[in-house]
């Protein structure tokens, strides 16, 4: 036994004894003490080394006051977008589409009467609801005089659009969309449509067909140049802009009579 004792002094050689370690020992729990006495105030920062409990760590004003799926009012965050409880405050589908049927009455009675001045903000609109309308009650009319001519309504119609649309853009300063033309260029296909009905009661193929079809020819140029004139702010150039409408709803005419 005494040879192992030798042995493990010379294999350490410290000077560490054990009452240093008491020594030591003592010495922490008065630390422990001392810290566990002291208490820092409140945005103090603590002593290194220091145990601090988690009660103390959280102010009074960061406590959740508010109750289960009902969260507290913050001033400080964002507020957040109101929706609508039900479908009430849903805007009309109709309206979504785009739409209006009172500003689609308001074209088709500017289109029946030559001589009423035209809405501008009204006809610059890109309303293709009621050309379509008026395309395929011409196409169901001609379809009635035993003509089913869909196809030429509107290939004669998608063709006449870009070459008025071509020549619209020259001439005017404020220039002017495909929609807007369309949209004209439908609602003035109006009178074309009576025409096209009073083929079915009676033949157009005589002189009073030819008057007919020249009188409804007239008709929808003129209401066509006029709503041009009034959306495109072109004053005085009317005339300029009556003759290409002639000369496109006159292939519906010759469609229509013959």
């Amino acid at each position: 036994m005494s040879n192992f004792e030798q042995f493990y002094s010379d294999f350490y050689q410290s000077n560490y004894t054990i009452d240093n370690q008491e020594e030591g020992y003592s010495s922490y729990g008065s630390n422990e003490n001392l810290y566990g006495s002291e208490k820092s105030p409140l945005g103090e920062r603590p002593q290194a080394g220091a145990f601090i409990p988690s009660e103390t760590l959280l102010s009074p004003q960061s406590y959740y006051t508010g109750q289960i799926l009902q969260p507290t009012y913050n001033p400080n965050t964002l507020s957040y977008v109101g929706y609508g409880d039900g479908f009430d405050e849903e805007p009309p589908l109709l309206e979504e589409l785009g739409i209006n049927f009172d500003h689609i009455w308001q074209k088709t009675l500017t289109v029946l009467n030559p001589m009423k001045p035209a809405d501008g903000s009204i006809m610059n609109e890109t309303d293709l609801a009621g050309p379509m309308v008026f395309c395929l009650a011409l196409g169901a009319t001609l379809l009635l005089a035993g003509k089913v001519h869909f196809g030429y309504v509107y290939g004669m119609s998608a063709i006449g659009c870009l070459a008025m649309h071509a020549l619209l853009s020259l001439m005017s300063t404020t220039g002017v969309s495909h929609g807007c033309v369309a949209s004209v260029l439908g609602y003035c296909l109006l009178p074309m449509v009576i025409l096209s009905g009073s083929a079915v009661v009676f033949s157009l193929q005589g002189t009073l067909g030819t008057l007919l079809a020249l009188l409804i020819v007239g008709w929808c140029s003129l209401s066509a140049s006029k709503i041009f004139t009034s959306a495109l702010a072109m004053e005085g150039q009317q005339l300029l802009i009556a003759y290409p409408c002639a000369l496109l709803y006159g292939l519906f005419a010759l469609l229509t009579v013959f």
